[in-house]
């Protein structure tokens, strides 16, 4: 089966976010991912989605510093069924320099086969913040190099990623090799490789998402970096989960996106992935 990766952005606090929660604990149950990526998780001065999610689930977890905007917070977390140990949690800059108030989180995953470093991250969102974007892809490829330790040796980062931006964009044809990135470091996409379908995430038929003008878009992505110790990190297969729910009540306005990747073992064993 491999190494079971899931991101998910969460849609804050937004919409019937009671309702929703459950909803959202269900999916993740049903999915079972070794480690989970989140964005857009939410928590005020005496409740935090993110430790309730992990206690439902007996998970452990790696988040942002509640940073408060009227009350809450809007963050992103690295969870695992193994022990983590936050090693970064960063701003991301915008084009112009200055400091914007996505982030980046990042951990090391104490899992059976070695410290394997993961990243959450989530990037400016509106169509005009091209710009933007391409300096925080940027700056999480030079951030990404330091937390994957040696590429050829040591096992790959794995980041999960609300990039709010489609593949042919250029910030992510810079974090894919397609456009001048970052020395000495791509990030793979693993539906681009092994996903069946659009990949969309951003779907016309969610019902929070009816107005907007961006349906029908694959905005979330399970990268890994290269190079790596091949065929560790590949991915073995991708898909999205989230669809639909009960009555008019979806988990999130995102769909999750799911992967396995090919472990150490089964490198040994000369697994297909």
């Amino acid at each position: 089966m491999g190494l079971r990766v899931m991101t998910w952005n969460l849609w804050w606090h937004f919409g019937p976010w009671e309702a929703r929660q459950p909803l959202i604990i269900d999916t993740i149950r049903d999915v079972a991912p070794d480690v989970l990526c989140l964005q857009e998780a939410w928590s005020d001065e005496s409740n935090d989605q993110v430790h309730e999610l992990a206690a439902a689930l007996g998970l452990h977890v790696a988040r942002t510093d509640a940073v408060f905007y009227s009350g809450q917070s809007f963050g992103n977390a690295v969870l695992s069924r193994w022990p983590v140990e936050r090693l970064a949690d960063e701003p991301l800059p915008r084009a112009d320099g200055s400091t914007s108030h996505r982030r980046v989180v990042a951990a090391v995953v104490h899992s059976p086969f070695g410290p394997w470093p993961v990243a959450s991250t989530h990037l400016d969102h509106r169509f005009d913040r091209s710009a933007d974007r391409q300096a925080q892809v940027r700056a999480l490829m030079e951030l990404a190099k330091a937390w994957r330790g040696e590429p050829t040796v040591d096992l790959p980062l794995i980041v999960g990623a609300d990039l709010n931006a489609v593949p042919d964009t250029d910030e992510v044809r810079i974090a894919t090799g397609r456009a001048p990135g970052v020395d000495g470091i791509v990030l793979s996409d693993a539906w681009e490789l092994v996903g069946d379908g659009s990949g969309h995430t951003w779907l016309p038929e969610c019902p929070y998402s009816q107005d907007s003008t961006w349906p029908n878009r694959r905005l979330d992505y399970l990268l890994v970096s290269w190079p790596r110790p091949k065929p560790v990190g590949n991915p073995i297969r991708a898909w999205t989960v989230g669809h639909g729910g009960d009555d008019d009540t979806w988990a999130s306005d995102h769909l999750a996106v799911v992967a396995d990747l090919v472990t150490p073992d089964e490198a040994l064993r000369g697994s297909p992935g």
